[in-house]
């Protein structure tokens, strides 16, 4: 009965998904015409709760803590393990008011409804993963972006996600390009934990009635630190928190 069950809901989860990205991929497109970037903002804002609240339809039980009250006269870079597609809408919708831009492989900046338009349009730095010398300078430049405006760059260091929710070593190259044009960012540590099981099975039937929590720790100031050391101690304590 349960498996029977996990098919209907991720069938309907999958069709309101992508119903929501295709209506709000006109009005991405109509608020950036009209309204501008922060019509286009709020249309992302918007999208993003969607997103983070249809899980839901899946019986997914989602917490949340840690300080949200972070400073909006600095920039930020948020720095969170990574396990699934869904990881993506609460940093974007608990960020908001900072503006979250997010590193992403290039191959998402087409052909996927509202994702690739906001991609394109929102100051995300769209890298090659095997290509350092176009990758690095990407990175550089949204450092550039939300050290002007006092935004936030949302990095993921494992560099691509973890199916089962095993963390794997952070890498320091991102954060060290983001630091060099952002060197007074304060350090956000971003905890996803779950994710990962609701595809442990596979795409379809996705699991139902899991569990998934996120948490913002305690902002680290960079000070002396080189960005390796900063990378070390973020992962130190997301691993803190996930066992």
């Amino acid at each position: 009965m349960l498996k029977i069950l996990s098919y209907i809901l991720s069938a309907l989860f999958y069709f309101l998904f992508f119903l929501v990205l295709i209506i709000f991929h006109p009005i991405q497109f109509i608020s950036l015409k009209l309204f501008g970037y922060q019509g286009h903002k709020t249309s992302v804002d918007v999208l993003n709760f969607f997103l983070m609240r249809s899980v839901g339809i899946l019986g997914v039980r989602t917490t949340y803590d840690g300080n949200r009250n972070l400073p909006t006269n600095r920039p930020l870079i948020v720095v969170s393990n990574h396990q699934g597609t869904y990881d993506i809408p609460p940093l974007a919708w608990f960020f908001r008011k900072h503006h979250p831009k997010f590193i992403s492989k290039i191959e998402l900046a087409k052909n996927i409804p509202s994702v690739s338009f906001n991609l394109r349009h929102s100051g995300a730095a769209l890298i090659d993963r095997k290509n350092r010398a176009q990758a690095i300078p990407e990175i550089y430049k949204l450092g550039q972006l939300i050290a002007k405006n006092n935004y936030a760059a949302c990095i993921f260091p494992e560099g691509t996600r973890s199916r089962t929710g095993k963390m794997r070593p952070f890498k320091s190259g991102g954060i060290e390009a983001l630091l060099k044009a952002a060197p007074h960012a304060l350090i956000v540590p971003f905890v996803v934990d779950g994710n990962y099981k609701i595809e442990k099975n596979g795409r379809f039937p996705l699991n139902i009635g899991d569990r998934v929590s996120y948490s913002i720790l305690e902002p680290i100031e960079p000070g002396e630190r080189t960005a390796t050391e900063i990378t070390a101690l973020v992962e130190e304590k997301i691993r803190e928190k996930l066992n």
